[in-house]
């Protein structure tokens, strides 16, 4: 099981920082420090500094509790949080608010502080994600499990440093879960939100945590069982991508925002495209992708028997065709922890002989035009709105490849919605 973090292929060139565009609100005048369009400018750095004033004021009680577990544990967390990959969901929350005209002192503060609490949820997932699949390395460094065992490998026995490495990043994680309720509890709190607007935030946050997990736990399960048909494939990713990924994060800046229900539809519908072509490109980029750019060993998926969509349409192309070759080198690959670089050449070469990268690719660019089409359905601020497709575009690996079409008709969005990504 791996979650969605770094993506990048081994042809593509960095992404590219969207040009700056005129948002909400645009004056003309110089953004004030701290305002929205301060934020526009660069929005993982103003996260970065939410966090930063966040994590200090719960690490000074840490360190009031002991000094040990101040260490060990809550400055590890603190530190794997500040380090942040790409900010993902935080940049889709940001850009989702200003599209819906959001950008007012209290909305700017509420967005920011949501934020860091998504970025706070998605340490307690990566940690745990990382100790559940044995991952040695996150963002190019020691996991957390790791990192800990081999702090007291000099101390202990192995298998003692092995166990306190993983009882240690299960409390790591709940400390992050913790932190990140703390951070949404007080918000909720804030007699300064609109109770209106605190109901809906905290809906969201509610269903947002429970998918999360059940998205994890179709992860583990497929590992276990096996049950790699292409349709279960693309329901964890739904839980796990589409939606913790992408559309909540959508949801929750337009809900800041306070636009309408119709708007919130309309972006959610745009989220789950975009959510589910951001997990089958992660999906390819764990084959194809340079490992420098993804931060992790390529092939982790088929190492861990994670049957992913490609693999999944990999084997149903095989088997349709009648492909043994194909099928044996899945078949001996897929669990493999133990798999050379070379059999992992021979699972790329499986995925593009059957044609299954080609179909994934299809369906990436498929899933993309229909986001543009969703967000072309919906009254969006144009300056933030640019920003947000160039971003949506950005994490799907489509930039430059999928055209931004009209509007399309009402009739059309809901039968749209109705489809593979609407499930």
């Amino acid at each position: 099981m791996r979650s969605t973090q770094a993506i990048g292929r081994l042809t593509a060139d960095p992404p590219r920082r969207p040009p700056a565009v005129a948002g909400p609100h645009d004056t003309g005048e110089p953004a004030a420090p701290g305002g929205a369009r301060a934020v526009d400018e660069d929005v993982p750095g103003a996260v970065g500094r939410e966090l930063r004033e966040l994590l200090a004021d719960r690490l000074a009680g840490c360190h009031g509790l002991d000094p040990v577990f101040a260490r060990d544990v809550a400055e590890r967390t603190a530190r794997f949080t500040r380090r942040g990959g790409r900010r993902i969901r935080p940049r889709l929350l940001w850009w989702s608010l200003r599209a819906c005209g959001g950008g007012d002192p209290a909305q700017v503060r509420a967005a920011l502080r949501t934020a860091a609490a998504l970025e706070l949820l998605q340490t307690c997932a990566l940690v745990h994600d990382d100790l559940m699949d044995q991952a040695p390395t996150r963002r190019g460094a020691p996991a957390l499990h790791a990192d800990v065992a081999g702090q007291y490998a000099g101390a202990t026995s192995g298998p003692a440093a092995q166990r306190l490495g993983a009882s240690t990043a299960v409390l790591a994680g709940d400390l992050a879960l913790a932190w990140a309720d703390d951070a949404l509890s007080g918000l909720l709190l804030d007699p300064g939100l609109p109770r209106d607007t605190a109901h809906r935030l905290h809906e969201v946050w509610r269903v947002l945590r429970t998918e999360m997990v059940a998205g994890q736990y179709l992860d583990v399960r497929g590992q276990a069982v096996s049950s790699g048909t292409p349709a279960r494939s693309i329901r964890a990713a739904c839980l796990k991508s589409a939606l913790y990924t992408v559309e909540r994060p959508l949801q929750l800046g337009a809900v800041l925002a306070g636009a309408d229900d119709r708007t919130i539809r309309t972006l959610r519908r745009a989220g789950r495209c975009a959510g589910l072509a951001f997990q089958l490109r992660d999906d390819l980029d764990d084959l194809f992708a340079d490992p420098r750019v993804t931060g992790k060993p390529s092939g982790g998926d088929v190492r861990e028997g994670t049957p992913t969509y490609p693999l999944a349409v990999a084997r149903a192309l095989a088997t349709a065709a009648g492909d043994h070759h194909a099928l044996g080198v899945l078949e001996h690959a897929m669990g493999r922890a133990d798999l050379t670089d070379g059999e992992l050449a021979e699972v790329r070469e499986a995925l593009v002989a059957t044609g299954a990268r080609d179909h994934v690719e299809a369906r990436i660019a498929r899933l993309t035009r229909r986001c543009m089409r969703h967000l072309g359905e919906a009254s969006l601020e144009p300056g933030a709105a640019a920003r947000l497709r160039g971003l949506l575009a950005e994490i799907t690996g489509t930039a430059g490849q999928v055209p931004e079409p009209a509007a399309a008709p009402r009739a059309a969005a809901l039968a749209a919605a109705g489809t593979e990504a609407g499930r």
